[in-house]
């Protein structure tokens, strides 16, 4: 496939509802939509940074950057037989795993609609439906937490997910838990947490938790390991997983038991696929992430999902959580059974709607192979 042109917008889509962690709270979310056109075919891929450097370094201005001044040209005008010999034509660049994967998706998406086949099966993907969860972020009353996860509940979710934050942690998870006995709970600290806070995080175990998803420091793997050993229940690491030599180490160390696979996070689904392979081979299970995506990356998160190893309900919730209008259709809902359907069409599965996609644009740049180049 010869690239002839690469567009990148900075898009801006207001949430439901504010979503508040640890790290700050967020109303809007701002990403980099990548699309990509070769030989007749356009992909589609999302890059899941932010204006500010919270939960990573990365964010859209060096992520622009990095598109715009090197990942692009490394591809634009050139002709490759395969997403992996256009991914190595940029294997020098160190880092910017965000930018990196956003244009991955993209041409991932362009080369599966080529061959005529979904994502998930270009991936490979086994499942028509995967598990998925919802994350619920930090509310301003314990009352208002449990009116949420309700609506959750009755919306079909099978899997709680609930932020805390220090000052905010085992009152909540006692209310939750004592309201709703038998649901599958997690917790997510989105590293609020140090080995200070031992004797509350190990108070934890009390509450039949599925897992407590990255209590400590961002960029530890270390510590983890002291606090898994003195924790009953699984401790899941994110951030402190950037790529499988982590996840190995992680492992080893046994830091973790479960890990989350964020394509973003890691620099796409080749490294993604990676991870999700290490993992199976040592009997652990991996799940989904999730960046609060527009239908294009969520498509491709739940393509990405359909592997066998992800074993745990993702946080890919429906579109509704999100955004009251979504720039794909159809829209991704959850089923009653707590599922969601793997799109089987070409390609993500979805198609971009134009018009609302410009409403969300905030900046637009186009690049273009030669004339001569052009599809």
């Amino acid at each position: 496939m010869r690239i002839g042109r690469i567009e990148l917008r900075h898009t801006k889509m207001e949430l439901v509802s504010p979503f508040e962690t640890s790290l700050g709270v967020e109303r809007f979310e701002e990403h980099i939509i990548v699309r990509v056109d070769g030989d007749g075919f356009s992909g589609w891929g999302e890059c899941v940074v932010e204006p500010a450097p919270s939960y990573s370094y990365e964010t859209l201005g060096t992520a622009w950057h990095i598109l715009k001044d090197f990942l692009i040209p490394g591809v634009l005008g050139k002709d490759f037989d395969s997403v992996g010999s256009a991914l190595a034509a940029n294997g020098w660049v160190r880092g910017h795993r965000m930018a990196r994967a956003g244009l991955e998706a993209a041409l991932s998406d362009a080369f599966a609609r080529a061959a005529g086949v979904s994502l998930s099966a270009f991936l490979g993907g086994t499942r028509a439906r995967i598990p998925v969860g919802v994350s619920v972020g930090l509310q301003p009353t314990t009352a208002e937490l449990l009116r949420v996860i309700a609506g959750y509940l009755d919306d079909g979710y099978k899997r709680i997910k609930i932020k805390i934050a220090p000052g905010r942690d085992i009152a909540l998870v006692q209310a939750v838990r004592r309201e709703y006995p038998h649901i599958q709970l997690q917790v997510d600290a989105n590293s609020a947490y140090s080995l200070d806070d031992i004797d509350m995080l190990r108070s934890m175990d009390d509450y039949d938790l599925q897992l407590v998803e990255q209590p400590l420091g961002y960029d530890d793997i270390f510590d983890h390991s002291l606090l898994q050993r003195q924790m009953k229940t699984p401790i899941c690491l994110d951030e402190s997983i950037y790529n499988t030599s982590d996840a190995r180490a992680a492992l080893a160390l046994g830091s973790c038991r479960i890990i989350n696979i964020k394509p973003g996070r890691v620099g796409g689904y080749t490294e993604s696929i990676r991870i999700h392979d290490c993992c199976a081979s040592q009997g652990v299970p991996v799940w989904h992430g999730g960046m609060d995506e527009s239908g294009i990356g969520r498509a491709g998160n739940v393509a990405l999902a359909s592997l066998p190893n992800f074993r745990l309900p993702g946080d890919i919730s429906a579109t509704k959580r999100y955004y009251r209008e979504d720039i794909v259709e159809p829209a991704f809902e959850v089923d009653p059974d707590g599922t969601m359907a793997v799109p089987s069409g070409p390609g993500i599965g979805v198609e971009v709607v134009m018009e609302r996609l410009d409403r969300v644009t905030v900046r637009r740049e186009e690049f273009r192979a030669r004339s001569q180049e052009s599809p």
